[in-house]
């Protein structure tokens, strides 16, 4: 049996209605920045509760476009050293100085006493990442101090497709949120991203920023320093129909990671917890190994005895930690690095079923005994 670590499945009406969408762009000629996108905007919006979203080429540009936005040209933005390489390049692209604090292993979030500490007169933003689509529950405390301070609050919601917290749905606790489409993520567009917010003045800019910086798409006229950042009218298609399937995948991630939660602590594996009140669609399972027991091995052994794909830890080597952003670096992050060499994510996606879930444990459970004892 094998069970890699993420699977893409497109059911065949599925496949048919993206196909059909694609047709209809392909016979009117209009491949960009069309009716497609449109529809997927306010269909986006409307999943997520709020006013308005931009869909863009990616996730990386949605979060850039929304600081450039912001004007965090020459000033701070503060972003947790547990993150992908994009969070930070966002910020180092649109002119900014990052500053890097540290993260709770509790909720692999931002440290909320480490970003009050470097909060400074410099400060223009913080990015707050939901990593593994849980929303941190000091997320509302979060933005309740950046409010205070002046401070604008970003949400990289890259893992965060129609998770929430209190009700409230990721995307919508800053004035901007940015969402991916990555073939790895909760919807698979290929390529995109989403920016959402209630704020019209970063609606335009965003409108701008994504066509090369120009004021119209009709004319040759340039007032930001734009790129390509738009989306096509082909991949909207795919992204509008995995929209349309979002709930029904967030739920049979839940039910594997129901299924994960019933076993993982007699291996001696803790799992992230997830609060009463977070609506988490499980982009990830995480779990924390026992000590003693090496991550690497575990995962070669899983992989060469049992075919299983133990891959995509988030993430594995912290942004302070990574050569590209030396110069941002400058102090240990305990808990960033502690989240870094400590956790695995077992594998989980829709089509997952309950045989391989079993199979997953079944043969973690074998390694693990094999590989003990641990503390």
């Amino acid at each position: 049996m094998r069970v890699p670590p993420a699977r893409v499945s497109f059911p065949a009406e599925d496949r048919a209605e993206i196909l059909a969408r694609i047709d209809e762009a392909l016979t009117t000629g209009q491949l960009t920045l069309g009716p497609i996108g449109r529809e997927l905007e306010a269909a986006f919006a409307k999943r997520h509760s709020t006013q308005h979203a931009v869909a863009v080429s990616s996730g990386t540009s949605a979060l850039e476009i929304i600081l450039r936005a912001l004007d965090v040209d020459g000033r701070e933005v503060i972003v947790p050293a547990n993150t992908f390489f994009a969070t930070a390049a966002a910020a180092v692209h649109a002119g900014a100085r990052v500053v890097f604090v540290d993260c709770d292993p509790e909720t692999m979030a931002f440290d909320l006493a480490d970003v009050e500490a470097h909060l400074s007169p410099a400060t223009a933003a913080v990015v707050a990442v939901h990593i593994g689509g849980l929303i941190s529950p000091d997320l509302p405390a979060l933005a309740k101090l950046c409010a205070a301070r002046g401070v604008h609050l970003v949400e990289d919601a890259a893992h965060a497709h129609g998770s929430a917290l209190g009700g409230r749905s990721a995307g919508t606790f800053g004035v901007a949120g940015a969402f991916s489409f990555y073939p790895t993520k909760v919807m698979a567009g290929g390529e995109g991203g989403m920016i959402v917010t209630d704020d019209e003045a970063l609606v335009d800019a965003a409108h701008t920023y994504r066509d090369q910086g120009k004021g119209s798409f009709l004319a040759n006229f340039h007032t930001r320093l734009g790129a390509n950042w738009r989306m096509s009218e082909p991949h909207a298609a795919i992204v509008q129909s995995q929209l349309g399937r979002l709930d029904e995948f967030i739920a049979a991630r839940q039910a594997i990671a129901k299924r994960y939660d019933a076993a993982v602590d007699d291996l001696g594996l803790r799992p992230l917890h997830i609060p009463a009140d977070a609506h988490c669609n499980y982009y990830k399972y995480i779990a924390y190994l026992p000590d003693g027991i090496d991550r690497a091995a575990l995962k070669q052994k899983m992989r060469e005895q049992f075919d299983i794909g133990l891959s995509g830890e988030v993430y594995d080597t912290p942004l302070h930690m990574q050569p590209v952003f030396a110069e941002f670096a400058g102090r240990p992050l305990p808990g960033a690095e502690l989240i870094g060499a400590r956790h695995v994510c077992l594998p989980l996606y829709p089509s997952l079923s309950e045989t391989d879930a079993d199979y997953v444990v079944e043969s973690l459970s074998t390694a693990l005994a094999e590989m003990g004892p641990f503390k």
